[in-house]
Parts: structure tokens; C-alpha cells; sequence
């Protein structure tokens, strides 16, 4: 089954027209592609940054927590063992009185219970009943219980337990000095972040700055070469040639084309600012016609079989220079991914350009990624990886509609459609 990708790089909220686009200041590594990668990685940094934030500031929360509940239960341990100490007499004259249950000393401060050596309640006035006896204080269900073994005083296994109800004014304190001292902490945590994502940040912003003076140094030196290869081929061509050198000839205008369309797409990524827009009725028909023209040497040298269902006098209204770059990217991609005596099937109609092939198609692991920066669909084939990334800066600026069929050793099919 082929794998679908629609993309919508621009949500179209207005005619198509010159006004409509909004133009943005791009250099030849400082667009999507290369944008998404960075922050991709600075997402994954700052996630994991968050995660480490989280978990350290619910330690010291929890720690916190347990801090205030120890001193808690200190403070109440210190006074219910005091008040133990003048109720044991009591309970002794009364273990020794005959165990009347009628008169059972209750304690005036603390709800009071007799446990025997079994832990089986003997008798008492406790709203909780307890059951662990292995801590000498603890908390539970808001209740807080004392602990006394009586065998030290000479009374047997009996078990006397003091209960409290908890006020729970800790528990309130904990919640609102973490809230504080927590929002400052992650306040602080925050910016030390946000330092550690720029110091994290910048080797890969001044390599992304070599490569970007690269290229345009690059860009800038291929110029004038090309431009002189393929004028002294067009001279050549005017003369009659032996079939030999016409075949040399033809390749060699085949890579001097090659480069040529490589100059025109890093030229339109560093100057893309700056080159002057005009838009205006532009008829996509005989534009198609002429990038085919154009190609048609590569697409010869793979023996590649067109279809076209071009409908004629299809219009729209497009910066030449770009809708050129567009359509360069969509046929260049089409026959380069394509096999030998392949095919590619093109169709126009009043709202949709189609380019599909049957070449070696898109892995399903990389087709939600073919529009970054310098993503190839197959290491093993030329290129920069900036086709279809200068399509979708296009599409994003005109409004476009990008959809993609494609299927792994089947083939591709990309349309840009439009309103």
C-alpha cells in the first residue's frame, strides 16, 4: 500500500497574488531543514533537561516532606511520652486492682487503649485501631499513635497505645514552602537551562555558520565557470560534429546542467531575500514544456518514458524565477530517483500539478522528513538535498497544497495543488 504525507506548508488565507506572500529572510542553512534539526535536538535536550528538573524537585519536595513529618512526630512523641510517664501508675494500680474494665483509666490529654501480648485490643477508647506495632510512633488515617511497651515498667506484654488526632498544619506548611521555595528553584533551574541550551547550542550554530559561508563562497565560484562551459556547448553545438564527440558533447552538457540547476537552487537559498519578486499571470503549460526541454538530455540518458496530460493554457500567479525553481526541484527529483527505462507520468490540470515516477520510491521511515534540509531519501544518489526543501519554501509562500504517494521500490507521486 503506498505511504501518504500531505503536507499544507501554508494555510491559505487569502488570493493568490504578489501581496499575499509573505517573503522571510533565509540563508543557504538557516531555513526549515536545517532549523528543524537544531531545534529537534535542542527539544530532546531541553526534555531531558526537564525530566531531570522534575524529578530532582519532587526529591527535594518528598525529602522536605518526610523532614517535617519526622519533626512532626518528634514533637508529639516528646510530649506523649511525658504524659506516659505520669499515666503508667495508674494503669499499674489498676492492673493490679483486678483489670476491672469499668474503670479502665482513661487519660485526660491522649484517647487511651491496652494491648495485650498478642496485640488484640483489651480495652480502650481509640477512634483508629492500630496494628503496626514494629514503630513506637506513627501516622495513620490523620491519627497519630504512641507506642509504650509496659514490660520495662514490670507490667507484662501488655501494650499501651496514645492516640492524637492529627492537626495536619505540617502537612500545609510542607505544601506551601514547596510551592515557594519550589517555583524559585525552578525559576533557577530554568535559567540555568536556558544558559547550558545557548553553550549547547552554539557549536552547532558556528559550524551551521562555516557551512553557510561555504556555500555561498562555493556558489559564488561556480558562476562563472558554468555559465562559460555551457555557452562554449551551445557554440560547439551550432557546428556540424562527429557522432563520437556529439555523444561526448551531450554528456557533458548533461553535468554542466547538472551543476547549473545546483547553482540556481543554492543561489535561490542564499539570495532568496533579496532577489526581486514579480508576480504575475504565468502560464504553467509552456513552463513545463520548457524545463522538459531543458532536461531532456538527462532524461534521454536513462531512457526515461514520459506521459503528459498537460492541459494547455494552465495559469497562475507565481514569481517566474520560483515556479522555475519548483518545477526544476519536482522533474530533477523524478528523474534522478527514477531506474532506467523508467517512467514519469506528468499531469496539469486547472488546480494540480502531478509529477510521478516509478524509481526507488521513499523508506517509510523518511517520508515525514523529505522536506528538510539536506534529507535524502537514498545516500547513495547525488545531491545536496535541497530540492524538495526549496519546493516547500515555495509552497509556503504561494499557499500550496503538497501531497505525496510514494511506496519503496514502486515509486513516487508528488502534487502541488492550489485555489
Amino acid at each position: 500500500m503506498m505511504k501518504y504525507l500531505v503536507m499544507e506548508v501554508c494555510v491559505p488565507t487569502s488570493k493568490r497574488s504578489a501581496n499575499s506572500s509573505e517573503r522571510i529572510p533565509l540563508s543557504a542553512t538557516s531555513a526549515s531543514g536545517i532549523s528543524f534539526a537544531k531545534y529537534r535536538t535542542l527539544r530532546s535536550f531541553l526534555a531531558l533537561y526537564a525530566v531531570m528538573s522534575i524529578l530532582i524537585l519532587a526529591l527535594m519536595a518528598t525529602l522536605y516532606y518526610e523532614s517535617l513529618k519526622a519533626q512532626m512526630l518528634s514533637s508529639h512523641r516528646l510530649a506523649m511520652q511525658l504524659q506516659s510517664e505520669n499515666y503508667v501508675p495508674r494503669l499499674k494500680t489498676w492492673l493490679e486492682s483486678g483489670h476491672d474494665l469499668v474503670t479502665f483509666p482513661t487519660d485526660l490529654a491522649y484517647k487511651t487503649a491496652l494491648y495485650g501480648y498478642d496485640k488484640d485490643l483489651l480495652v480502650g477508647n481509640l477512634d483508629q485501631k492500630h496494628h503496626d506495632f514494629s514503630e513506637n510512633i506513627a501516622l495513620h488515617n490523620g491519627y497519630i499513635h504512641l507506642i509504650v511497651a509496659l514490660s520495662p515498667y514490670g507490667l507484662g506484654e501488655y501494650y499501651l497505645v496514645f492516640e492524637t488526632q492529627d492537626d495536619e498544619l505540617w502537612r500545609h506548611q510542607a505544601l506551601i514552602n514547596s510551592l515557594i521555595f519550589g517555583s524559585a528553584l525552578f525559576f533557577i533551574l530554568g535559567l540555568i537551562g536556558f544558559s547550558l541550551s545557548r553553550m549547547f547550542l552554539r557549536p552547532m550554530n558556528e559550524a551551521i555558520a562555516l557551512l553557510d559561508d561555504f556555500i555561498k563562497d562555493t556558489t559564488h565560484e561556480l558562476n562563472t565557470p558554468v555559465s562559460a562551459i555551457l555557452t562554449n556547448i551551445e557554440a560547439l553545438q551550432e557546428t556540424p560534429l562527429p557522432p563520437s564527440v556529439e555523444k561526448k558533447l551531450r554528456r557533458i552538457e548533461i553535468a554542466s546542467r547538472t551543476i547549473s540547476t545546483l547553482y540556481d537552487d543554492l543561489t535561490y537559498l542564499i539570495l532568496n531575500h533579496d532577489l526581486a519578486v514579480e508576480n504575475k499571470e504565468l502560464n504553467l503549460s509552456n513552463l513545463i514544456h520548457e524545463r522538459l526541454e531543458y532536461f531532456r538530455h538527462r532524461i534521454e540518458q536513462k531512457k526515461i518514458a514520459l506521459s503528459l496530460t498537460i492541459h494547455p493554457n494552465i495559469t497562475l500567479t507565481i514569481d517566474h524565477t520560483k515556479a522555475t525553481r519548483l518545477i526544476d526541484n519536482l522533474l530533477s527529483n523524478a528523474i534522478k530517483y527514477n531506474k532506467m527505462e523508467g517512467e514519469i507520468t506528468i499531469t496539469l490540470t486547472d488546480e494540480t500539478l502531478c509529477i510521478e515516477d516509478n524509481g526507488i520510491g521513499i523508506p517509510d521511515g523518511m517520508i515525514n522528513r523529505v522536506f528538510e534540509r539536506y534529507m535524502r531519501a537514498d545516500k547513495s544518489v547525488g545531491g545536496f538535498g535541497i530540492g524538495l526543501n526549496i519546493v516547500a519554501m515555495i509552497a509556503r509562500e504561494y499557499h500550496l497544497k503538497i501531497t505525496i504517494e510514494s511506496k519503496e521500490k514502486v515509486g513516487t507521486k508528488i502534487c502541488v495543488a492550489w485555489e
